[in-house]
Protein backbone atom coordinates (compact mmCIF):
# COMPACT_ATOMS: atom_id res chain seq x y z
CA UNK A 1 0.00 0.00 0.00
CA UNK A 2 1.31 3.40 -0.90
CA UNK A 3 1.72 5.51 2.24
CA UNK A 4 -0.34 8.67 2.49
CA UNK A 5 1.69 11.85 2.52
CA UNK A 6 0.57 14.12 5.34
CA UNK A 7 1.63 17.76 5.30
CA UNK A 8 2.80 18.85 8.74
CA UNK A 9 2.51 22.49 9.76
CA UNK A 10 5.02 23.33 12.45
CA UNK A 11 4.18 26.14 14.85
CA UNK A 12 5.55 29.41 13.60
CA UNK A 13 8.05 30.84 16.08
CA UNK A 14 8.12 34.57 16.57
CA UNK A 15 6.57 37.33 14.54
CA UNK A 16 5.69 36.74 10.91
CA UNK A 17 8.29 38.10 8.47
CA UNK A 18 7.56 41.66 7.45
CA UNK A 19 6.65 42.22 3.83
CA UNK A 20 8.35 45.12 2.10
CA UNK A 21 5.34 46.99 0.64
CA UNK A 22 7.51 49.00 -1.74
CA UNK A 23 9.17 45.89 -3.18
CA UNK A 24 5.81 44.16 -3.50
CA UNK A 25 4.32 47.18 -5.29
CA UNK A 26 7.23 47.19 -7.75
CA UNK A 27 6.85 43.46 -8.37
CA UNK A 28 3.14 43.93 -9.07
CA UNK A 29 3.78 46.84 -11.40
CA UNK A 30 6.76 45.35 -13.23
CA UNK A 31 5.79 41.67 -13.37
CA UNK A 32 2.22 40.75 -12.49
CA UNK A 33 -0.06 43.56 -13.58
CA UNK A 34 0.65 43.12 -17.28
CA UNK A 35 -0.88 39.63 -17.13
CA UNK A 36 -4.30 41.31 -17.00
CA UNK A 37 -3.82 43.53 -20.06
CA UNK A 38 -5.98 41.23 -22.27
CA UNK A 39 -8.80 41.71 -19.75
CA UNK A 40 -8.49 45.49 -19.76
CA UNK A 41 -8.33 45.65 -23.54
CA UNK A 42 -11.30 43.31 -24.05
CA UNK A 43 -13.49 45.39 -21.74
CA UNK A 44 -12.42 48.69 -23.28
CA UNK A 45 -13.03 47.37 -26.79
CA UNK A 46 -16.48 46.07 -25.91
CA UNK A 47 -17.50 49.34 -24.24
CA UNK A 48 -15.92 51.57 -26.87
CA UNK A 49 -13.64 53.43 -24.46
CA UNK A 50 -12.26 56.54 -26.12
CA UNK A 51 -12.97 60.24 -26.47
CA UNK A 52 -15.80 61.11 -24.14
CA UNK A 53 -15.08 58.33 -21.65
CA UNK A 54 -15.00 59.54 -18.06
CA UNK A 55 -13.50 56.69 -16.06
CA UNK A 56 -13.38 56.01 -12.33
CA UNK A 57 -11.00 53.14 -11.59
CA UNK A 58 -11.55 51.50 -8.19
CA UNK A 59 -8.68 49.55 -6.62
CA UNK A 60 -6.62 50.94 -9.48
CA UNK A 61 -3.29 49.65 -8.21
CA UNK A 62 -0.30 50.99 -10.12
CA UNK A 63 -2.50 52.39 -12.85
CA UNK A 64 -1.81 50.30 -15.96
CA UNK A 65 -5.52 49.95 -16.80
CA UNK A 66 -5.93 53.71 -16.42
CA UNK A 67 -2.97 54.35 -18.70
CA UNK A 68 -4.50 52.13 -21.39
CA UNK A 69 -7.75 54.09 -21.14
CA UNK A 70 -5.84 57.37 -21.57
CA UNK A 71 -4.07 55.92 -24.61
CA UNK A 72 -7.51 55.24 -26.12
CA UNK A 73 -8.52 58.87 -25.65
CA UNK A 74 -10.41 58.83 -22.36
CA UNK A 75 -10.89 62.48 -21.42
CA UNK A 76 -11.26 62.22 -17.63
CA UNK A 77 -9.61 59.45 -15.62
CA UNK A 78 -9.57 59.05 -11.84
CA UNK A 79 -7.86 56.19 -10.02
CA UNK A 80 -8.66 55.32 -6.40
CA UNK A 81 -6.78 52.94 -4.12
CA UNK A 82 -5.66 52.60 -0.51
CA UNK A 83 -2.07 51.48 -1.16
CA UNK A 84 0.41 54.38 -1.03
CA UNK A 85 3.10 52.29 -2.75
CA UNK A 86 0.93 51.34 -5.71
CA UNK A 87 -0.47 54.86 -6.02
CA UNK A 88 3.03 56.33 -6.13
CA UNK A 89 3.73 54.12 -9.15
CA UNK A 90 0.39 55.09 -10.71
CA UNK A 91 1.31 58.77 -10.40
CA UNK A 92 4.63 58.13 -12.12
CA UNK A 93 2.80 56.46 -14.98
CA UNK A 94 -0.03 58.92 -15.40
CA UNK A 95 1.28 62.21 -14.04
CA UNK A 96 5.02 62.27 -14.77
CA UNK A 97 6.77 65.60 -15.06
CA UNK A 98 6.79 66.92 -18.61
CA UNK A 99 3.67 64.99 -19.66
CA UNK A 100 1.20 67.79 -19.02
CA UNK A 101 0.40 68.07 -22.72
CA UNK A 102 -0.06 64.29 -23.15
CA UNK A 103 -2.17 63.45 -20.10
CA UNK A 104 -5.80 64.67 -19.94
CA UNK A 105 -6.24 67.58 -17.57
CA UNK A 106 -8.88 65.60 -15.67
CA UNK A 107 -6.51 62.79 -14.71
CA UNK A 108 -6.34 62.25 -10.94
CA UNK A 109 -4.89 59.66 -8.57
CA UNK A 110 -6.63 59.58 -5.19
CA UNK A 111 -5.68 57.72 -2.03
CA UNK A 112 -8.68 56.53 -0.05
CA UNK A 113 -12.28 55.68 -0.88
CA UNK A 114 -14.63 56.72 -3.69
CA UNK A 115 -15.93 59.49 -1.43
CA UNK A 116 -12.44 60.97 -1.43
CA UNK A 117 -12.62 61.18 -5.22
CA UNK A 118 -15.77 63.30 -5.17
CA UNK A 119 -15.12 66.61 -6.92
CA UNK A 120 -17.74 69.18 -7.78
CA UNK A 121 -15.76 70.22 -10.85
CA UNK A 122 -15.56 66.69 -12.31
CA UNK A 123 -18.54 65.62 -14.47
CA UNK A 124 -20.29 62.38 -13.54
CA UNK A 125 -18.39 59.29 -14.69
CA UNK A 126 -19.84 57.10 -17.42
CA UNK A 127 -17.60 54.10 -16.66
CA UNK A 128 -16.55 52.60 -13.33
CA UNK A 129 -14.09 49.70 -13.21
CA UNK A 130 -13.08 47.32 -10.44
CA UNK A 131 -10.52 45.21 -12.29
CA UNK A 132 -8.84 43.64 -9.24
CA UNK A 133 -10.00 40.01 -9.72
CA UNK A 134 -12.21 38.49 -7.03
CA UNK A 135 -13.38 34.95 -6.49
CA UNK A 136 -10.03 33.37 -5.69
CA UNK A 137 -9.49 34.30 -2.04
CA UNK A 138 -11.82 33.74 0.89
CA UNK A 139 -13.52 37.03 1.69
CA UNK A 140 -12.03 38.93 -1.24
CA UNK A 141 -15.42 40.29 -2.27
CA UNK A 142 -16.20 41.61 1.19
CA UNK A 143 -16.22 45.36 1.10
CA UNK A 144 -16.35 45.55 -2.70
CA UNK A 145 -20.13 45.90 -2.71
CA UNK A 146 -19.85 48.75 -0.23
CA UNK A 147 -17.17 50.40 -2.37
CA UNK A 148 -19.38 50.13 -5.44
CA UNK A 149 -22.33 51.62 -3.60
CA UNK A 150 -20.12 54.53 -2.55
CA UNK A 151 -18.99 55.03 -6.15
CA UNK A 152 -22.49 54.94 -7.68
CA UNK A 153 -23.37 58.58 -6.77
CA UNK A 154 -20.29 59.72 -8.72
CA UNK A 155 -21.54 58.03 -11.91
CA UNK A 156 -24.34 59.01 -14.24
CA UNK A 157 -27.48 56.93 -14.54
CA UNK A 158 -26.91 53.94 -16.80
CA UNK A 159 -23.11 54.15 -16.46
CA UNK A 160 -21.31 50.86 -16.97
CA UNK A 161 -19.69 49.26 -13.92
CA UNK A 162 -17.18 46.48 -14.65
CA UNK A 163 -16.25 43.75 -12.17
CA UNK A 164 -13.61 41.11 -12.83
CA UNK A 165 -12.94 37.67 -11.40
CA UNK A 166 -11.11 34.40 -11.90
CA UNK A 167 -12.63 31.91 -14.28
CA UNK A 168 -13.45 28.25 -13.54
CA UNK A 169 -10.54 26.47 -11.81
CA UNK A 170 -10.41 23.87 -14.59
CA UNK A 171 -9.74 26.71 -17.07
CA UNK A 172 -7.04 28.34 -14.93
CA UNK A 173 -3.70 26.56 -14.78
CA UNK A 174 -2.65 28.88 -11.97
CA UNK A 175 -5.33 27.32 -9.75
CA UNK A 176 -3.08 24.32 -9.08
CA UNK A 177 -0.36 26.70 -7.89
CA UNK A 178 -2.71 28.80 -5.77
CA UNK A 179 -3.89 25.68 -3.94
CA UNK A 180 -0.55 25.82 -2.17
CA UNK A 181 -1.84 28.95 -0.44
CA UNK A 182 -4.93 27.12 0.81
CA UNK A 183 -2.97 24.10 2.02
CA UNK A 184 -0.37 26.11 3.90
CA UNK A 185 -2.94 28.47 5.40
CA UNK A 186 -5.04 25.61 6.79
CA UNK A 187 -4.12 26.41 10.42
CA UNK A 188 -5.82 29.78 9.92
CA UNK A 189 -8.97 28.01 8.69
CA UNK A 190 -8.64 29.54 5.25
CA UNK A 191 -8.77 33.18 6.30
CA UNK A 192 -7.66 35.13 3.24
CA UNK A 193 -6.41 32.01 1.45
CA UNK A 194 -7.21 30.65 -1.98
CA UNK A 195 -10.60 29.14 -2.75
CA UNK A 196 -12.11 27.94 -6.05
CA UNK A 197 -13.94 30.65 -7.99
CA UNK A 198 -17.71 30.29 -8.09
CA UNK A 199 -19.84 30.90 -11.18
CA UNK A 200 -21.94 33.66 -9.61
CA UNK A 201 -19.27 35.53 -7.62
CA UNK A 202 -19.53 38.68 -9.72
CA UNK A 203 -23.32 38.66 -9.93
CA UNK A 204 -23.61 38.34 -6.15
CA UNK A 205 -21.41 41.39 -5.60
CA UNK A 206 -23.33 43.42 -8.19
CA UNK A 207 -26.63 42.47 -6.54
CA UNK A 208 -25.38 43.53 -3.11
CA UNK A 209 -24.31 46.86 -4.60
CA UNK A 210 -27.73 47.46 -6.16
CA UNK A 211 -26.41 47.27 -9.74
CA UNK A 212 -28.19 45.78 -12.77
CA UNK A 213 -26.21 43.09 -14.67
CA UNK A 214 -25.95 43.82 -18.38
CA UNK A 215 -23.66 41.24 -19.95
CA UNK A 216 -20.47 39.35 -19.26
CA UNK A 217 -17.52 37.80 -21.02
CA UNK A 218 -14.44 35.64 -20.65
CA UNK A 219 -10.89 36.53 -21.60
CA UNK A 220 -7.72 34.46 -21.91
CA UNK A 221 -5.06 35.90 -19.60
CA UNK A 222 -2.03 33.57 -19.57
CA UNK A 223 0.55 34.13 -16.85
CA UNK A 224 4.01 34.08 -18.42
CA UNK A 225 7.27 34.67 -16.58
CA UNK A 226 10.92 34.87 -17.63
CA UNK A 227 11.93 32.31 -14.99
CA UNK A 228 10.83 30.75 -11.71
CA UNK A 229 12.25 33.62 -9.67
CA UNK A 230 10.16 36.11 -11.62
CA UNK A 231 7.09 33.90 -11.18
CA UNK A 232 7.62 33.77 -7.43
CA UNK A 233 7.89 37.55 -7.17
CA UNK A 234 4.86 38.12 -9.38
CA UNK A 235 2.59 35.64 -7.64
CA UNK A 236 3.60 36.77 -4.15
CA UNK A 237 2.82 40.37 -5.13
CA UNK A 238 -0.88 39.43 -5.50
CA UNK A 239 -1.27 38.96 -1.74
CA UNK A 240 -2.85 35.54 -2.28
CA UNK A 241 -0.08 33.88 -0.27
CA UNK A 242 -0.07 36.24 2.71
CA UNK A 243 -2.13 33.94 4.92
CA UNK A 244 0.17 31.03 4.02
CA UNK A 245 3.24 33.07 5.00
CA UNK A 246 1.62 33.98 8.30
CA UNK A 247 0.70 30.36 9.03
CA UNK A 248 4.15 28.99 8.13
CA UNK A 249 7.01 31.19 6.94
CA UNK A 250 8.38 32.77 3.80
CA UNK A 251 10.94 30.03 3.18
CA UNK A 252 8.34 27.25 3.23
CA UNK A 253 6.00 29.16 0.95
CA UNK A 254 8.82 29.85 -1.52
CA UNK A 255 9.84 26.17 -1.50
CA UNK A 256 6.38 24.75 -2.05
CA UNK A 257 5.42 27.41 -4.56
CA UNK A 258 8.56 26.61 -6.55
CA UNK A 259 7.62 22.91 -6.55
CA UNK A 260 4.07 23.74 -7.69
CA UNK A 261 5.44 25.78 -10.59
CA UNK A 262 7.58 22.92 -11.87
CA UNK A 263 4.88 21.38 -14.16
CA UNK A 264 4.54 24.78 -15.84
CA UNK A 265 8.26 25.23 -16.46
CA UNK A 266 9.23 25.10 -20.15
CA UNK A 267 12.45 23.93 -21.70
CA UNK A 268 13.82 27.45 -22.08
CA UNK A 269 13.35 28.16 -18.37
CA UNK A 270 10.23 30.28 -18.75
CA UNK A 271 7.00 29.63 -16.84
CA UNK A 272 3.68 29.54 -18.70
CA UNK A 273 0.20 29.09 -17.21
CA UNK A 274 -2.94 29.59 -19.37
CA UNK A 275 -5.86 31.16 -17.50
CA UNK A 276 -9.35 32.44 -18.21
CA UNK A 277 -10.75 35.47 -16.42
CA UNK A 278 -14.35 36.60 -16.36
CA UNK A 279 -15.85 40.07 -16.34
CA UNK A 280 -19.35 41.35 -15.62
CA UNK A 281 -20.83 44.57 -16.97
CA UNK A 282 -23.48 46.07 -14.72
CA UNK A 283 -25.35 49.37 -14.87
CA UNK A 284 -26.01 52.11 -12.37
CA UNK A 285 -29.81 52.29 -11.91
Amino acid sequence: MTPTLVRQHLPHAGAAPRVDPCARARDWSEIQERMLVPLYEAVYERLGVGTGTRLLGLRCGSGLALLLAVSRGATAVTGVDTSPGLLALARRRLLPEGWETRTPAGTRIVEGSPEDAADAETPAYNLVTAFAPIGCRAGDSEGLGETLRAAAPLAERGAAVVLAGWGPPERCATSSVLRVAAELAEPLRGAGSWRPARRDDLEEVAERAGLRPDGSGRVSCPFGYADVGSALRGLLSTGLFDAAITATDQAQVDKELTEALHPHLRGDGTVWMPNVFRYLIARVP
